[in-house]
């Protein structure tokens, strides 16, 4: 991830832990109440270039859906592997408070600092969470090299 990737993964943390909860909620269930039309309406004619068959296109939307929760477990697994790194107490303060959702404003009044302080700390933040991202691509990189080596 680049650096405006994991900005942007840090910002919405917050609301993506909660679509993984939904997601993984709503795809446990196997779909109940889904069935063909019968009767009259199964006679009908589809219009062209359309799937009439309502389990089908469930089953594409669900995939769909499989693979946008993969993404975000994906992006907050890579924040979560990374919390670690922050060792200052208030880049960690300020990293708590934008996980949990707080806005640049409201963690400035927390913390009683400037926006532009809490710009700079936040800032710091991206840059040894990228620079610890590139390090683990580097170390896998390698790890690959050997195998095939």
């Amino acid at each position: 991830m680049d650096k405006k990737e994991i900005e942007s993964a840090l910002r919405n943390y917050h609301w993506m832990v909660k679509e993984i909860v939904r997601l993984r909620k709503l795809l446990e269930d196997a779909g109940e109440g889904i069935t063909r039309k019968y009767g009259v309406e199964s006679g009908q004619p589809k219009p062209k270039g359309s799937v009439g068959d309502p389990v089908y296109m469930e089953v594409v939307r669900r995939e769909k859906q499989w693979r946008r929760l993969e993404k975000l477990e994906d992006k907050v697994r890579l924040i979560q592997e990374r919390i670690d790194i922050i060792t200052d107490e208030r880049e960690q303060t300020v990293l708590d408070c934008t996980l949990d959702g707080m806005s640049v404003t409201a963690i400035s009044r927390h913390m009683g600092l400037s926006r532009r302080h809490i710009h700079r700390l936040r800032d710091s933040i991206v840059d040894k969470i990228a620079g610890m991202s590139q390090m683990s691509q580097v170390s896998q990189d390698l790890h690959e090299k050997e195998k095939c080596g």
